[in-house]
C-alpha cells in the first residue's frame, strides 16, 4: 500500500537507511514496498538486493520534485520501465536549469501518480492515477473524483520513522535551504504524518473508500523488477577483437613483448608466473578486460597523461607487463590469487588514478571509443560526519560560531566518525548534546 517511500538517498530530505526502511515495513506487516526517492535512484539496487531478507516485494520508482514540491511519482512496471524512468531523470541531473514539469511524460512500462490537490483539474491517461493522502479523504467526499474511484490510489508518504526523524528532516531542510530552522517555510518540509503506519491501521483509514485499497494493490501487483546479484558471470565485454581465441593470443603476445621493458634477465620463475596467470585469466573470462585496460592506458601514454595503477591489480604480472600497473609482484612476492582466483565469484577491477589534466580527456576518449551505452562513471556521495553535523546544525539553530567550533573540536579526529560514535566516545560531548536537546 506504500507507493511513495523515501530513504536518506532523498538527499537532505529523507532520514531512513534503505535497510531500515525494509525492516520497518516488515515490522508493520507490509509485503510490498515502493522505493521512490526524490530525483534519485541510488538506493534502488541495494533495496532490491536486501528486500529478500525481509520477505518484501520491492517496487522501484522516482518521486519527481522541484525542491520540496512534489510534481508526480513515476513507478516502474518492470526493468524496462525502470530504465525509461532513469533516462528521463538524467536530463534534469545533467542540466540544473531545467525544472520538472507538472505533467508527467508518457514512458513505456510505467505508472504515474499525481498528488491530489482539491479543486485542481486532472486529465488522467490509462496509466495515470491520483494519490489520495489520509488527510485528503474529507475533501474527496465533495470532489468530482468521488465518482471516479477507479483512478484513485492510496498515497501515504514515508520520509521518516518517528518524531525524532521528522526533527532531523527539518534540520536537513534548513541546511539545504541555507536558512535558520525558525525561518524554514512549511512548503520546504514534509508533513509530520509522513511515516509508516501498520498495514491494518492504514487500511482502516481508507475503509470508506475500499476501491483505493484495491487500486493500489493492483498497481503494485503489476510491478516487478529483477536484477542478477550473483556476480558469478563476468559482465565485461566478452571479446576485444570480436574473437576470443584471437584475444588470448594478443594478450599472450603483449605479455611477452613487455618482458623486454620490465626485466633485463627474466628467469624460470617469471615465465611460470606468466603462464599460470594467463591460464587463470583465460579460464575466468577476463582476457578482454585486460586488453581494454591496456588499450586505454596506451592511449593515455601516447598523450603524455600520467597515471598510477593500484589496488589488488598490482598483484598481477600480466598487468605489470602490459603497463597497467608499475609494481613488480614477483620481486615483492605478491599473490595473484588476491586479484583473481578460480574460486572468487565477484569480478576483479583495476584501480587507476589519472592526473588532473588527463582524467577528463581519458574519460572522453573511452566514451567515444566504447559508446555511452557501455561506459558509465561510478558516483559518490559526501555525507555529513560528526564535525560537519555539529557545525551545520549549529548554523541553522543560530548558535554562536565560537560555541559551535568549541563543541566540534571535542569530536575525535577519527576518519568517518558518526555523531553517535562521537557521543559514545566523549562524555563531555554527550552531556552537551543532552543539554541542547
Amino acid at each position: 500500500m506504500y507507493l511513495n517511500c523515501h530513504s536518506y538517498y532523498s538527499l537532505r530530505y529523507g532520514t531512513i537507511k534503505p535497510e531500515r526502511l525494509l525492516a520497518i515495513a516488515s515490522e508493520n506487516g507490509i509485503q510490498t514496498l515502493a522505493l521512490t526517492d526524490i530525483n534519485n535512484t541510488s538506493a534502488c539496487l541495494d533495496f532490491v538486493r536486501l528486500s529478500k531478507n525481509y520477505k518484501i516485494k520491492p517496487v522501484l520508482g522516482i518521486d519527481f520534485r522541484n525542491r520540496a514540491k512534489q510534481q508526480f511519482i513515476l513507478i516502474a512496471k518492470n526493468n524496462n520501465g525502470f530504465y525509461n524512468i532513469n533516462q528521463y531523470l538524467s536530463a534534469f541531473l545533467h542540466n540544473s536549469d531545467l525544472e520538472i514539469p507538472e505533467q508527467a511524460p508518457q514512458l513505456e512500462d510505467t505508472f504515474v501518480v499525481y498528488p491530489y490537490t482539491h479543486n485542481k483539474t486532472y486529465d488522467l491517461k490509462a496509466n495515470e492515477f491520483l494519490g489520495i493522502k489520509p488527510q485528503d479523504l474529507n475533501h474527496l467526499k465533495f470532489s468530482k473524483w468521488h465518482t471516479f474511484r477507479s483512478k484513485l490510489v492510496v498515497l501515504q508518504t514515508v520520509s521518516f520513522e518517528n518524531k525524532k526523524g521528522f526533527n532531523t528532516h527539518r534540520l536537513l531542510r534548513a541546511i539545504d535551504n541555507n536558512t535558520l530552522l525558525s525561518k524554514l517555510p512549511k512548503t520546504e518540509q514534509g508533513d509530520p504524518t509522513d511515516k509508516m503506519l501498520p498495514y491494518d491501521e492504514l487500511c482502516h483509514s481508507y475503509q470508506e473508500f475500499p476501491e483505493l485499497l484495491e487500486n493500489t494493490s493492483s498497481l503494485l501487483d503489476n510491478c516487478s523488477v529483477d536484477f542478477d546479484f550473483s556476480q558469478e558471470v563476468p559482465n565485461n565485454q566478452r571479446s576485444y577483437t570480436n574473437n576470443e581465441l584471437l584475444d588470448f593470443k594478443l594478450l599472450k603476445r603483449l605479455a611477452y613483448q613487455g618482458l623486454h621493458y620490465r626485466y633485463k634477465k627474466p628467469g624460470e620463475r617469471i615465465f611460470k608466473r606468466i603462464e599460470k596467470e594467463l591460464e587463470i585469466i583465460k579460464e575466468k573470462g577476463f582476457v578482454s578486460y585486460f586488453l581494454i585496460n591496456w588499450k586505454i592506458l596506451k592511449y593515455a601514454r601516447s598523450k603524455g597523461y600520467f597515471y598510477v595503477g593500484r589496488g589488488s591489480g598490482a598483484n598481477s604480472i600480466i598487468a605489470y607487463l602490459l603497463r597497467i600497473t608499475d609494481v613488480d609482484p614477483v620481486e615483492l612476492d605478491l599473490y595473484f590469487e588476491r586479484f583473481i582466483n578460480l574460486y572468487r565469484k565477484n569480478p576483479p577491477d583495476f584501480d587507476i588514478d589519472f592526473d588532473v589534466e588527463g582524467r577528463e580527456k581519458v574519460i572522453e576518449h573511452v566514451r567515444e571509443k566504447y559508446g555511452d551505452k557501455n561506459v558509465c562513471q561510478i558516483s559518490t556521495f559526501g555525507s555529513l560526519k560528526a564535525k560537519a553535523v555539529v557545525r551545520g546544525v549549529a548554523r541553522v539553530l543560530d548558535f554562536p560560531y565560537s560555541e559551535a567550533d568549541k563543541i566540534a573540536k571535542l569530536v575525535p579526529n577519527d576518519l568517518n566518525i558518526t555523531l553517535d560514535q562521537a557521543l559514545a566516545k566523549v562524555p563531555e560531548l554527550a552531556l552537551l548534546a543532552a543539554e541542547g536537546s
